[in-house]
């Protein structure tokens, strides 16, 4: 059974900083492209970052040059260290999984993120 489990989401001040975390279960970890998203109320879910099995990493522009995402293959687990946070940064935000090879993606549940202003 696949489990994807994100932790390390709260409540911070604007400027402040989060370390979320994934931990993965049940698949192949390496052979994945793993990737966070989030979800603010009323809106779409979106792409954060993603880290790919070789290491290359993608972001979404609103985040570059705040957020880091990271894997540690022998942990089982990606990581996303989120710098200079922002209101809008306020989301759930969901780890997830995905080997286009195989046709597979999985989620986590999500751990809120919410930024004072």
């Amino acid at each position: 059974q696949v489990q994807l489990g994100e932790s390390g989401g709260g409540l911070v001040q604007a400027g402040g900083s989060l370390r979320l975390s994934c931990a993965a279960s049940g698949i192949i970890f390496s052979a994945y492209t793993m990737g966070w998203y989030r979800q603010a109320p009323g809106k779409q879910r979106e792409l954060v970052a993603t880290i790919t099995t070789s290491g290359s990493t993608n972001y979404a522009d609103s985040v570059k040059g705040r957020f880091t995402v990271s894997r540690d293959n022998a942990q089982n687990t990606v990581y996303l260290q989120m710098n200079s946070l922002k209101p809008e940064d306020t989301a759930v935000y969901y780890c997830n999984a995905e080997r286009k090879q195989i046709g597979a993606t999985y989620w986590g549940q999500g751990t809120q993120v919410t930024v004072s202003s």
